[in-house]
């Protein structure tokens, strides 16, 4: 079940995938208001995947009702959590709507999970502190290492199964996958978030959309190669029409596998893009490897 990069949604979504994955009666999660009220929720039908192995992937960007669904298999002793801690995003809003056609959205309770933890980080330390949270852990290494994610004793909790998990934020996943730098680096992200390479690709396929005819969808993820010439030439594209004028040299190999899931994307669609960027993704390799 891979939450990376997934920022939440609705509550009542992430009950039902949760409640997909555990028995009759398991508890999901627990909300409670500032009065002390509590409101629990619990599985309550035959989940299509009850039974066999579960393993959950979760980034630093996994915010919400991710991390709700997260938290619950976690606490109820199913599946493995892979990956790094996850955003720490636990508040309950309600949204208002104005009359001007805008909403208020008001804070009313926190998500906890079923062992008791806290998913939402702390605001203690003012506002500016909160939201400097994530560069602050990127400066700290604990992207890159796991014993720089910092736990402390008093938000230890214990699952049903003897499994030691904290509270204080954001799920810690049970198995670390370090980030990797070259792939999610701010150089590369800043690039892909302008859309221009999927204007370079259109054109490139322009050029003569005749090489790729006949050319399965199987045959291009398994064979077809991005040379270094039109890693030239996007390099070239990108300097004129975005004025990003940054040298590919220590991302050469990165910009292949963009371009070519880009490509991808194109010609056979969204899932073919997945599947050439899965074949250079570390943690669904750790994965594969705990499931051997």
């Amino acid at each position: 079940l891979d939450l990376r990069d997934n920022p939440g949604g609705f509550l009542g979504i992430a009950e039902r995938i949760a409640d997909e994955f555990l028995e009759d009666d398991k508890l999901i999660l627990f909300t409670k208001n500032k009065k002390g009220k509590i409101e629990r929720s619990f599985a309550s039908s035959r989940g299509d995947f009850e039974d066999g192995e579960i393993f959950v992937l979760i980034n630093e960007n996994s915010a919400s009702a991710s991390e709700i669904i997260a938290g619950a298999l976690q606490d109820n002793d199913k599946g493995t959590i892979v990956g790094r801690r996850s955003y720490g995003k636990g508040l309950v809003q309600r949204e208002m709507g104005l009359g001007d056609g805008s909403a208020v959205r008001l804070t009313i309770s926190r998500y906890y999970t079923p062992t008791g933890r806290s998913i939402q980080r702390s605001y203690s330390n003012g506002n500016k502190d909160y939201y400097d949270d994530y560069y602050r852990r990127l400066q700290n290494g604990e992207f890159s290492n796991s014993d720089k994610i910092e736990v402390h004793d008093s938000l230890k909790f214990t699952t049903p199964g003897g499994k030691t998990v904290y509270g204080g934020g954001g799920i810690i996943p049970d198995e670390f996958v370090p980030i990797n730098m070259k792939m999610e680096n701010e150089t590369i992200n800043r690039i892909r978030a302008t859309g221009i390479m999927n204007y370079f690709i259109f054109e490139e396929l322009d050029k003569d959309r005749s090489i790729y005819r006949g050319l399965s969808k199987e045959d291009f993820i398994s064979g077809f190669v991005i040379t270094d010439e039109v890693v030239d030439r996007f390099q070239s594209y990108l300097n004129a029409r975005a004025n990003i004028n940054i040298p590919f040299v220590a991302y050469k190999e990165e910009m292949k596998l963009y371009l070519k899931a880009t490509l991808a994307e194109q010609l056979y669609g969204s899932e073919a893009s997945v599947q050439v960027l899965n074949s250079n993704d570390n943690m669904l390799e750790r994965v594969l490897s705990l499931s051997d």
